[in-house]
């Protein structure tokens, strides 16, 4: 009989005491010979991408005993960032990511699962599962709870997200509407279960996880109440059960260099969140990979922008699923020739845009993507209509962003690609919400946000509010917003988020005065402050060393070992090169 990873707690008579214990759950003696398959959950019934996956594990659990294996349910916890937006709760949102990977790594080697499962939808939580997955390193396949359907304004019939509410807050406190037309907004924007319904950061890394090969076609797209969801949740509990008989392939076997390419690939192609370049970066220092800012810059330079979902445009993940889904995004893209990445080896002076790569369902990418069919031109935009020619995320650099700063491109109106303005400093996201909500914030403004980041926040917290109270306001062609913080995948318009180093670490961000010039320029891919080395030197001398704002608790310890955003806010510290 071949030797399973289980083995480790079941077979042998040195094992009785554990065998025992597993008849205490209901196991029999011929599951001792089955592999077992550890189902990594996330319910919790009070978030809306997850109050419906408790079903979803009793599918996946028959489906699992049905292909032949013994379901080992657990599940991690989730925070919901809509529910923690705008108040002290979302600085645990990103560091929730290094527990539920600290979770999934501790109970699969605890228990020697021989195969794992993974059930997320929301955002920290699916690239922490993958975190946790590639530690182990053992057959995994991730089977999302699928996207929710958009709301419908009650008045226009136009589609609605939790987007469409916040912005709805800014509108009715600047009398744009009424606060009985603003609770008819937040009545009907979230229709039901699922991951929030615009191309934000959980939909933008379920998707990515389809070109990167972790899970199977349709995890991205297909809505969590339509039928096909269910038939995705039982073939990928089928997959698991048969990984684990063969032994592969492995995380580590298909997060690889080549994979993230395509998968990042794809977010240009789409402009996905700003958050999946934090998530990226952690999760390629994970699986062992040297994956750098710059390479994302050129992957961007070359892909073009073919699909735009809210925030930056009017479709839902729902049409670019009725379109035809990832693998008809990539279908779109796999025939075009593209110069070579500088940071690519071989001597050839042009390369596939993508390039073929192994996956979890058996088959290669480009064998998963000859089956798809692009069914609307329009979500789906063809080579020679692009909405842009390089892709919808871009990485910025200079004095103000040394070790980098990311914008959503694709999000930001064409009047402000460049921009040059005032600053007007918040050492705070909630001194920020308070001035933009009190008319401080003015034409012609950038507003800094700042000891935001991973150390200084901590926790470097979402921006979503912020950003929809200017855009509510009407400012959103004429301020411009920075930070060492991040943005979430709801937030578009001329925002950038991530600027390294952090305000915490001493980066240029926090010495910062109001009335400073700042310079955004997007298309050559730069931010700089109009300050002399010999100012920002005095600065620098008068500045007070940073202190901490928590002391005690998980946000204390979390402080002291996080890197910056460069680093994908990683626990191992260290720039990305």
């Amino acid at each position: 009989m071949k030797t399973m990873i289980s083995d480790q707690v079941k077979r042998g008579n040195e094992r009785a005491p554990h065998r025992s214990l597993f008849f205490a759950t209901g196991m029999k003696r011929a599951d001792m010979n089955k592999p077992f398959i550890g189902i990594c959950n996330s319910y919790e019934s009070f978030v809306p991408g997850h109050c419906h996956l408790n079903k979803v594990g009793e599918i996946v659990k028959k489906a699992v005993i049905d292909a032949g294996g013994v379901p080992m349910e657990f599940n991690t916890i989730a925070v919901c960032d809509g529910i923690a937006m705008a108040h002290p709760g979302m600085k645990f949102s990103l560091p929730s990511r290094e527990l539920i990977a600290d979770s999934v790594e501790t109970v699969a080697r605890a228990h020697c699962f021989d195969a794992l499962i993974c059930i997320p939808n929301c955002d920290k939580i699916v690239p922490g599962m993958l975190l946790g997955a590639l530690r182990v390193n053992i057959p995994t396949i991730f089977a999302s709870g699928g996207p929710m359907a958009p709301g419908h304004h009650p008045k226009t019939g136009k589609d609605t997200d939790l987007n469409s509410v916040f912005e709805a807050v800014g509108a009715e406190n600047v009398g744009k509407i009424t606060k009985r037309e603003l609770e008819q907004v937040e009545e009907t924007s979230c229709p039901g279960c699922g991951s929030c319904s615009g191309m934000f950061t959980a939909n933008s890394m379920n998707c990515l996880y389809e070109a990167l090969g972790i899970a199977l076609p349709g995890n991205g797209t297909i809505l969590a109440t339509d039928p096909r969801r269910v038939e995705l949740w039982k073939a990928a509990a089928k997959r698991a059960v048969e990984m684990a008989k063969k032994g592969g392939p492995l995380p580590k076997d298909l997060v690889t260099a080549r994979s993230l390419d395509n998968a990042l690939t794809l977010d240009m192609a789409m402009g996905g969140s700003t958050n999946t370049v934090l998530h990226t970066l952690a999760i390629a220092r994970e699986a062992g990979v040297d994956y750098s800012l710059e390479r994302m810059n050129e992957l961007s330079a070359r892909t073009p922008y073919i699909c735009k979902l809210a925030p930056s445009g009017h479709y839902h993940v729902s049409d670019l699923d009725r379109a035809g889904g990832i693998m008809a995004i990539l279908k779109r893209l796999k025939g075009l020739r593209v110069k070579r990445l500088k940071s690519s080896r071989g001597g050839k002076n042009a390369e596939g845009l993508l390039v073929d790569t192994p996956t979890v369902s058996g088959k290669s990418l480009f064998k998963q993507i000859a089956t798809a069919k692009i069914k609307d031109d329009d979500v789906i935009r063809t080579l020679d209509n692009p909405y842009s020619k390089d892709g919808g995320l871009a990485v910025l650099w200079g004095n103000l962003a040394e070790r980098g700063a990311v914008v959503k491109k694709g999000g930001v109106a064409p009047s402000m690609m460049c921009f040059t303005g005032k600053a007007i400093c918040f050492n705070s996201q909630e001194e920020a919400c308070a001035g933009i909500l009190g008319g401080k914030v003015k034409p012609g403004h950038v507003v800094v946000i700042r000891y935001e980041g991973p150390k200084g926040g901590p926790g470097m917290q979402e921006m979503l509010a912020p950003t929809s109270y200017i855009i509510g306001a009407g400012l959103g062609e004429s301020v411009a917003l920075i930070t060492d913080g991040r943005f979430s995948g709801a937030t578009h318009g001329a925002c950038v988020g991530h600027v390294s180093p952090e305000a915490a670490e001493g980066g240029l961000i926090g010495l910062l005065k109001n009335g400073d010039e700042i310079t955004i320029d997007i298309p050559n891919r730069s931010i700089s402050a109009k300050l002399s080395k010999a100012e920002i030197a005095k600065r620098h001398k008068a500045l007070k060393p940073w202190t901490p704002r928590i002391r005690g608790g998980w946000l204390e310890r979390y402080a002291t070992f996080v890197g910056n955003a460069s680093t994908g806010a990683s626990l191992k510290g260290g720039a990305a090169r």
